[in-house]
């Protein structure tokens, strides 16, 4: 399994609705959070190993309604 970060800058009024339509809607995730500074949101997600993140985030994360941006942090190794 691969774990990968995306941080999600939504368009104005639209940080709930996304929120949630990640939630519903994709399978991979683990958590989501609201967040301040230059991103709206944080989520956290699980993917299959032979899962190509671009095509992943590109066609599964940027096109959920209210997403006008996203940043992706590639985890390497969990501690603790």
């Amino acid at each position: 399994m691969k774990t990968i970060f995306v941080q999600f800058k939504c368009r104005p009024g639209k940080a709930y609705g996304v929120a949630d339509a990640l939630v519903q809607d994709v399978a991979e995730i683990s958590e989501v959070y609201s967040t301040s500074g230059n991103y709206d949101l944080i989520a956290k997600f699980y993917l299959e190993d032979d899962q190509d993140i671009g095509h992943f985030v590109t066609e599964r994360l940027q096109t959920v309604d209210g997403v006008a941006d996203t940043f992706t942090l590639v985890a390497f190794k969990a501690f603790g």
